[in-house]
This record gives structure tokens, sequence and C-alpha cells, in this order.
């Protein structure tokens, strides 16, 4: 078995090509990319120390992009609090990636992450997880653009609304830094009274204006926009088969008419025309729910050193 260790940026470089070549977009996310995965160990160094772990035998090869919390010493995945589904990556037998958990285990220390799609579970074998959260969807093979037009038509009557009132949507380019940059700092003061607001915090914002522009065309921004002013943002990105829709904002003062309902169906109708299905993400929120047609349970890993020791000792099923 060999085992490499990265604990760095620079020694992150040098698994690219293993990285790339275990990234298959229709078993993986956006958020197991080597660009993403590089950008958030050298941009939250300081806060998450890499320890990504490499294991590759003659059947097998597998790679745990993990990082140890600097406050606490936890270990967990690279992404800082900005990963929403979080993944190993693994091919072949299952004896790389119980060597590369074994690798994680000896340094005695928890671990946690979330949140796993119910996909990702048969690579965490007996790693214990729980219940975390629901994520809404409409898939595209549940109801078609039509369809789903046909069955918000109140939407549909504000989005008429907001138009008569000069509002227009439009598809931007996720590389257009002045966008993303208003976005995420709106967002930020919209709700800078709760606590768990995470983009209050400015690294946070200037990561995602830099991950955006990143990933290019898998990065999409759907906006209402009324002359020069933002009535409604949407960060989305672009998976194999799906969008995920990542970040919205919404100008309160243009609340009586709901642009950022409004903007997610507008999105949604034009995502499934194109075939994809819609990936609201993370949390059941009434907005995500009123259009919602389906949920993705959601599990979080969280073990103690020894039940983490233990896990990676036990015998695991082929992939």
């Amino acid at each position: 078995m060999r085992i490499t260790i990265a604990t760095s940026p620079a020694e992150i470089d040098a698994l690219r090509p293993a990285w790339e070549r275990l990234y298959e977009p229709e078993h993986y996310t956006i958020f197991q990319t080597f660009e993403l995965n590089r950008m958030a160990a050298e941009h939250f160094g300081d806060r998450e120390t890499p320890y990504v772990v490499l294991a590759e035998s003659d059947s097998s090869i597998a790679l745990i992009p993990a990082a140890a919390r600097n406050h606490s010493g936890e270990m967990t995945l690279l992404g800082e609090t900005l990963f929403d589904y979080r993944d190993v990556l693994h091919a072949g037998s299952h004896e790389a990636l119980s060597a590369a958990w074994n690798e994680i285990a000896k340094l005695q220390r928890p671990f946690a992450c979330f949140a796993l799609r119910p996909e990702a579970r048969k690579r965490w074998g007996h790693i214990p997880t729980h219940d975390f959260a629901n994520a809404p969807r409409v898939g595209h093979d549940e109801m078609d653009c039509d369809e789903f037009r046909a069955q918000h038509n109140k939407l549909g009557m504000y989005c008429r609304r907001l138009i008569k009132r000069g509002v227009h949507f439009h598809a931007r380019a996720g590389c257009n830094r002045r966008l993303l940059r208003m976005i995420y700092e709106n967002k930020a003061y919209q709700f800078a009274n709760e606590p768990n607001n995470i983009f209050l915090d400015p690294r946070r914002r200037e990561f995602m204006v830099a991950a955006c522009e990143a990933l290019g065309d898998a990065c999409e921004v759907f906006t209402l926009e009324s002359d020069t002013h933002l009535v409604a943002g949407l960060v989305t990105f672009r998976d194999e088969t799906a969008r995920l829709f990542y970040t919205i904002y919404f100008d309160p003062a243009w609340a009586k008419f709901s642009p950022g309902t409004v903007l997610i169906y507008e999105a949604t109708a034009r995502t499934l025309g194109e075939g994809l299905d819609c990936d609201y993400m993370t949390g059941e929120y009434g907005y995500k729910n009123r259009l919602a047609t389906s949920m993705v349970p959601l599990v979080r890993v969280e073990a103690s050193a020894e039940e983490l020791a233990q896990a990676a000792a036990r015998p695991r099923a082929a992939a």
C-alpha cells in the first residue's frame, strides 16, 4: 500500500493527477473537485490544517480530503463551513479506503462533518452517521417545466407584477466578481443579527467570490434587476445532472412581491426546461418546501477518536 499525506497547499498540488482521476462528476459533487478543495486549503489554512490522505494499491485507490480544525483539534473535511455535500473519493476494492481511514485514525482525534448524501454513505463504511437534515429538490423526471409553472401559477403572477415594475430576469456568469461580492455583502447585512449567518465573515465572502470565478461555466448567477438595482440574486452550481441552488438573496424593500421565491421559481422552471434536476440543498425552509417535489435525507458524521479507530479497523465490503 502506498500512502501519501499532504499537509499544505503545495503538497496537495502533487496529488492533483490522482485526485482528478478519482473525481467522476456522475458520482460526486463540485465540493469534491480538486480546485475547490485546493482553494479552501489555502484560503482557510489558519483555521483548518490540511491532512489529505491518498492511499493506493494495485486494486484500489482512495483519497480523504481531511483537515484538522485548529481551534479544537477535531478532524473534518476541507471546506470550512462552506462546502455543503461532503465525501471521500474511492475506486476499486476496499483496501485503499480502509488504509486511508487508518491514517486518519492514527491521529487519535474525533472526526465530524456534514452533510452526506445517501449515495455517499456506502463509502463511509462503519463510521457512525446520524440523521442531519433534508435537501428539498425538484426532479425533472417528476415534473417538467410546463407542469411546474402550472402548479405554481401564483408565483407566475408575482413574476409578471415585477416585470410590470421594470424588474427583469437575467442569467449571469459566475466570473462576475462585482455582482457576487454585492450578493454576499447584502446577504451578510440582511441577516446581521442572526448568529448562524456565516457570511458575516468577510473571509468566507471573499472565498465564495473567488470560488465562483474559478468554477467558470459550472457557476451561474440568476438575478432580478431593476435598471442597475439588484432586487434578488441566486448563486447556483452545475453538477452532472443537477443545478444546485447555493445562495439566495433578496432586497427587503421588495419583500411584498416575494422576489427571492419568484427568482427560485423562475430558475427552477428554466432548469427543468434544460432537463436538469433542481437541488435546493441543505435545510427545509418554507420557500423551498413550497416548490419541492421530494426530499433527499442527509446525514452527519460524528465519531470519537475511539469510534473512528474501531470503524477503520473493521472489515469492509468492496464498494
